[in-house]
């Protein structure tokens, strides 16, 4: 389905029935992402999930009037506004997504039941991350992929390559970095990836449960930034993960579900 803003036609779908559930991917990915690895733990279970295409992402095409990480945010809201007119939601961000959460967080705090961070941009600006090194802790035969320039980019980035994790990469991952504008992208990115404003400015606490899930060994976040954010959470749930990097929930599926059913029950505690 489409959801249109102006010029810009924002592809979205949903599933199930029951208390709404906006779910965000990361840069230059696409939702399959995150229908990827939270599809799973949602079925039978009583949320509306809606999962969006970035502009930019997946089926969402670019509009040159988007500049920056504050007109993103605007088109953003302005979807909540349409698809959930009222009533609290949950919401959930991968990377990026997680980034343009925080802003969504600032601006509508009293429509917020519970957030959920995975792996989050925390410092917009790359130079300025804690990040550590590159280091790939379990590493499978590759003779069959190592030819094979998708399988250098999942190299890149994956701390536990196995047949599993290469899979999950081929189908969740790699169809949204390959239909992603690369040109309207690096236009972003350099224009204004950040907010014009400081997004954590303030004293204000969020009271809604929320979890935080970062990789330990992740070098494209890190995972010490995030956690001087927890001053603003008086309910958060803080996890970093040991053998796992930028793609926690394919390289530790186990753990990340396990974390996501407990963000669902401290929302939710008599369901």
């Amino acid at each position: 389905m489409f959801w249109s803003h102006k010029d810009l036609n924002v592809y979205y779908e949903t599933f199930g029935e029951g208390q709404p559930v906006f779910l965000i991917h990361g840069y230059t990915v696409d939702s399959r992402l995150m229908k990827g690895c939270f599809e799973p733990i949602f079925q039978g279970k009583a949320y509306k999930r809606i999962y969006i295409d970035l502009p930019g992402m997946g089926q969402t095409k670019a509009a040159g009037w988007i500049e920056n990480a504050d007109v993103m945010l605007e088109i953003l809201e302005s979807f909540l506004n349409e698809m959930i007119p009222d009533g609290k939601f949950l919401i959930a961000g991968e990377s990026y997504g997680g980034y343009l959460m925080r802003g969504i967080i600032r601006n509508m705090p009293e429509r917020i039941a519970g957030s959920l961070f995975l792996c989050p941009c925390v410092i917009p600006d790359l130079d300025a991350r804690t990040v550590p090194d590159h280091e790939v802790l379990v590493m499978m035969d590759a003779e069959t992929y190592s030819d094979s320039e998708d399988y250098a980019d999942f190299n890149d980035i994956t701390v536990i390559q196995t047949p599993a994790t290469w899979q999950r990469y081929q189908s969740e991952i790699l169809p949204g970095l390959k239909c992603a504008d690369d040109d309207f992208l690096m236009a972003y990115r350099a224009r204004g990836y950040g907010f014009s404003f400081d997004v954590d400015a303030g004293e204000e606490k969020y009271h809604f449960p929320a979890m935080f899930l970062l990789g330990r060994q992740d070098d494209s976040v890190g995972y010490k930034d995030a956690w001087n954010l927890l001053d603003h959470y008086s309910r958060a749930s803080f996890m970093v993960v040991d053998g796992a990097g930028h793609n926690l929930q394919i390289e530790q599926e186990e753990i990340f579900a396990a974390c996501v059913r407990q963000w669902l029950r401290s929302v939710a505690p008599n369901s």
